[in-house]
């Protein structure tokens, strides 16, 4: 699985402490990690939480991401923007209870976690714990594990809501305002990472267009 890795202006000092705790737990797990930023909070590119939802959206509706890890302070900003958007269902995670139950229970593709709220001592062996339970078992798996039947016929019927009310991405995309929509994309190593990766040959030239 491609997980890739968002922070916003805000949190963009804990870029490395983030991704040094991700990669130390999924790594081994036969998962990569892909930054996408910001990595410092003097960066060029400068992304705010609703830019998160953005780009977080062209990843996973492309195919270029399965996972998406982000945040914000309190992670209530970019959990909201993030669930603006098709394809994403993000979870507000704050511990490893949390991100477990997430995963078992509601099956989703993205987490936005509070970098500052209550990040203190020990904040990195926290995230340590939370990547952990989020992926140390299969999805979706239900909790607890007799409520698997109906937590995935749950599942199942949000998924069906969400299509019927959500409008295609694309669409979305070119009514937005293109400066806050080219913000988003235009991280250091955005182009790098995301045409490599990308497996939606009209997303990718959606977002060249949009970035022209």
């Amino acid at each position: 699985m491609k997980i890739a890795l968002i922070n916003e202006n805000s949190q963009a000092a804990k870029n490395g402490i983030i991704e040094a705790a991700l990669k130390k737990v999924v790594e081994p797990m036969g998962h990569t990690v892909v930054n996408y930023g910001m990595y410092s909070a003097d960066d060029e590119a400068q992304l705010t939480y609703v830019q998160n939802g953005i780009l977080a959206a062209v990843l996973l509706n492309s195919g270029a991401a399965d996972y998406v890890v982000t945040g914000c302070g309190t992670g209530e900003g970019a959990m909201l923007a993030l669930n603006s958007f098709p394809g994403v269902i993000c979870g507000h995670v704050a511990t490893p209870l949390d991100a477990y139950t997430f995963a078992q229970i509601n099956d989703g593709n993205a987490i936005s976690i509070p970098f500052a709220l209550g990040f203190g001592w020990g904040g990195d062996l926290n995230l340590q714990y939370i990547f952990e339970k989020l992926l140390c078992e299969p999805s979706g798996g239900g909790y607890p594990k007799e409520r698997v039947v109906p937590e995935q016929r749950n599942k199942k019927i949000l998924d069906g809501v969400r299509t019927t009310a959500f409008r295609p991405l694309a669409d979305i995309l070119r009514e937005l305002d293109r400066d806050l929509v080219k913000g988003a994309l235009s991280g250091e190593h955005f182009d790098e990472y995301f045409y490599a990766d990308c497996k939606d040959a009209s997303l990718a030239e959606l977002v060249r267009e949009l970035k022209a």
